[in-house]
Order: C-alpha cells, then structure tokens, then sequence
C-alpha cells in the first residue's frame, strides 16, 4: 500500500472565525474541539497534506459545519463506520460534536492514520474512536448503526464498499451535493443487491443554518 508524502510544505493559513450561526447552533463544548480541530487542519495539517490551503479559507462552510450538520441523521449512542475518512471528515467531526457516539474511522494512507491518531489522542478520544489502516473492502465487517461517507466515490462504487460494514437494518449515510438524487437513480441495481434499493432516501440536514444544507443518501440494509 503506497503512502505518497506531499512533494511541497505550503505556508498555513489561519483557521478563519467561527461563524455567528454555528455558535448559535452547537453546544460551546461541543464548538470549542471543533475550533481546535480545524485550527489542526489548517495549520499541521496543510504541512501534511491532510488538506490543500485552499480549502482553509472555506473550512468552516464546506467542511467542518458540513460534516457536523450529519448528526442530525445519527441516533443516540450509535455505532459509526467512516469509508475513507482522509482527516476525518466526516467520521472524527461527528466524534467531536456527539460524545455518545463510537467511531471507527478507515483510511487508505498511513499518514492520514498517523495523523488521526494524534488527533484522538489529542481530544482524548481513545475509548470512542478506533482509527483502521486499510481499504473498506479489505477491513473485516464492522457491524455498524451507519456507515458514513463523502467525497469518496459515486454512489453505485460506494455501495459494495459500505454495506458489508452495516448491520442488518443498519444504514449507509453518503454525503452528496446537488446530484444526490441522480446518483441514488443510477445506484438502484447494487442497493438492490443489499435489500437496500426500497430503504434509500435523500435527507436534507442544516436546514435554518447552513446555505445550502446537505444532502445525505439514507440506504438501509436489509436482510
């Protein structure tokens, strides 16, 4: 399994303001980590290659509040499978703003381990976030409540890698844009396969509070 370093160490930027709805929506505890994590991100983890310094600027609006508007689709106390994770968008955000979740997060790159790791360590995260080196395909099943995913893959490659992490009756979370609904059409031949195709739904999270909210692909696995 290759592990590429970046070839080039750009200069970080600094992690923009909390912006005014996010403070109104999260908790302060809750908002505090989050800040310290994307603080990380746009600073060690520009150096690493976690994330390019383009996307700092943003970080706030596309990723982190992104990410943590998910939680509206996760039940108490449930179990969370993060498909390639990279930093840990959205698998570690969600670990950050709901203490009663468990989270194991898969990744494909050692660095980014290496880098997850420290970040669990960091928020003492040891007891509810397992960090995976490998390919969800090759990772044994994980008998998740959901199984989370953005910017991995189209949505009919995503299937196959997802599902088998999933309980019976467990759900697929896939984070989607403006083609939700095209890709949720076009991948009713493999969530068939799963029992899946009858249980899939696009929900919309951060309605109120984020412009424009996100769109998850809900796909529950059947018997």
């Amino acid at each position: 399994m290759s592990d590429d370093s970046p070839a080039t160490s750009p200069e970080p930027l600094p992690l923009p303001p909390v912006p005014s709805y996010a403070a109104r929506r999260l908790d302060r505890a809750a908002l505090a980590r989050l800040t310290a994590y994307g603080e990380a991100l746009a600073s060690d983890g520009v150096i690493r290659g976690m994330i390019g310094p383009r996307e700092v600027p943003i970080l706030w609006d596309r990723h982190l509040l992104n990410c943590a508007a998910m939680a509206e689709a996760v039940e108490r106390k449930a179990k969370i499978v993060d498909i390639g994770t990279g930093a840990g968008l959205p698998g570690l955000v969600l670990a950050l703003v709901r203490p009663d979740v468990q989270v194991v997060l898969i990744e494909t790159l050692q660095r980014r381990c290496d880098f997850l790791s420290e970040m669990v360590a960091r928020f003492e995260l040891v007891q509810r976030v397992t960090v995976i080196w490998g390919r969800a395909e090759e990772v044994p099943p994980q008998e998740a409540d959901i199984v989370t995913s953005r910017a991995v893959a189209p949505l009919k490659k995503l299937v196959p890698w997802c599902m088998p992490h999933a309980r019976i009756d467990g759900r697929m979370l896939a984070l989607k844009g403006q083609k939700a609904e095209e890709e949720l059409n076009a991948a009713h031949k493999v969530l068939h396969r799963w029992s899946a195709a009858k249980h899939a739904e696009i929900l919309t999270c951060g309605t109120g509070w984020i412009d424009p909210p996100v769109k998850l692909v809900s796909a529950t696995r059947r018997k």
